[in-house]
């Protein structure tokens, strides 16, 4: 599909019912659990891998604002400071979580959509894919952290597009960078409140994990991330199977 096929999806985008996406949530999570489960492992052990090395070439964030008496300005600075030398960390973290990402939506695709199932985890980290995965890191770095910089409340507004990066990227890996920014964001912007809410209470749902002493976690999270899977297939849909329903309607 076009960059302007979708963006034409979208302005046309017809209200979304509430019930129906947590229902769906649900039900998906129900299918995928395990996967799910398997992708947060993924993310949060590369994660941690990336945190030990650069600590131990001393590029690790500093943790000095709460040190014997808080101090507002040290906090501030601290704070900045963090954001500033996080970056090279971020980017690669970013980069590593939409790649799992991308690769996790697609597997969702397939569940819902009846398709063969290929747990390909890595997909995203074939040669042709990486660098485009790569550069949305360094964009998704560049604009959390100018949101960050501006005291968090823009990085609540912004994780919504955000969020929408690795779905765009599973269902349109030919689209460049930019264009999946673009269409993150204008599908973001137009169902903002609704993702958001969605969201939130699928994060509630996810931290149920923590009665399990906390491990859990890893095998509840994943369904923080359906949301915005079904916004988009609500939204815009998957053309393949439509198309396959045009020339099998004409067939008959």
């Amino acid at each position: 599909m076009t960059y302007i096929e979708l963006e034409a999806r979208i302005k046309k985008a017809k209200p979304l019912d509430f019930g129906n996406l947590i229902n769906d949530v649900l039900e998906l999570f129900k299918k995928i659990w395990l996967k799910g489960f398997l992708t947060i492992l993924l993310i949060v052990t590369s994660a941690l891998c990336l945190i030990f090395v650069f600590a131990l070439i001393g590029l690790s964030p500093q943790n000095d604002a709460f040190q014997e008496t808080f101090n507002l300005e040290v906090f501030y600075e601290t704070y900045f400071s963090n954001i500033i030398y996080g970056i090279p960390q971020t980017i690669l973290v970013s980069t590593i979580t939409l790649a799992f990402l991308g690769a996790f939506y697609r597997m969702c695709k397939q569940t819902v959509m009846g398709e063969t199932e290929v747990d390909d985890y890595f997909y995203f980290f074939k040669k042709v894919y990486f660098s485009k995965v790569f550069m949305l890191g360094i964009i998704y770095t560049g604009i959390a952290v100018l949101a960050q910089l501006l005291f968090i409340i823009p990085y609540f507004y912004v994780y919504i597009p955000l969020s929408f990066f690795s779905v765009v990227l599973a269902h349109n890996p030919e689209l460049g960078e930019l264009d999946i920014v673009k269409i993150s964001f204008k599908l973001g912007n137009k169902k903002w409140v609704i993702t958001f809410i969605t969201m939130f209470i699928a994060g509630i749902l996810g931290m149920l994990g923590i009665i399990a002493c906390g491990i859990g976690l890893l095998f509840t999270m994943a369904i923080v991330y359906l949301p915005s899977f079904f916004v988009y297939k609500e939204v815009v849909g998957f053309h393949e199977n439509e198309e396959a329903q045009i020339v099998e309607s004409h067939n008959e």
